[in-house]
């Protein structure tokens, strides 16, 4: 007998209330592959409301604070959860999940 994963809580109008880290990183567009993401979340330098996580099965809640390593890896990205995808989307769509918060991004950047 297999085990199912269980589904992520629901409100009643059908929307989920968290999403697995790997899963909203990539649907969110910020890694090419899911396994990629599970790779980049395993490196230690992802942060879920300031608390360091390397597990990819870690839960993201709308409102959570994440930060990560840009891109070039020279700086910080401070993104705000706003949304999750049932399914990975467009570079459009994917840009309203999050939000980028400015002004810690900038700080990071000095």
């Amino acid at each position: 007998m297999s085990r199912r994963p269980s589904a992520a809580p629901v409100t009643q109008d059908g929307i989920a209330q968290t999403q697995r880290l790997d899963l909203w990183l990539w649907h969110a567009r910020f890694a090419r592959s899911r396994n990629d993401c599970g790779e980049f979340i395993a490196t230690g330098h992802v942060r879920i409301n300031r608390q360091r996580t390397v597990k990819a099965h870690a839960q993201v809640h709308i409102g959570d604070v994440l930060t990560l390593p840009s891109p070039d890896r020279r700086t910080v990205m401070v993104v705000r959860v706003t949304g999750f995808a049932r399914r990975r989307e467009g570079a459009s769509a994917a840009r309203m999940l999050y939000e980028i918060i400015p002004e810690i991004d900038e700080k990071h950047r000095e």
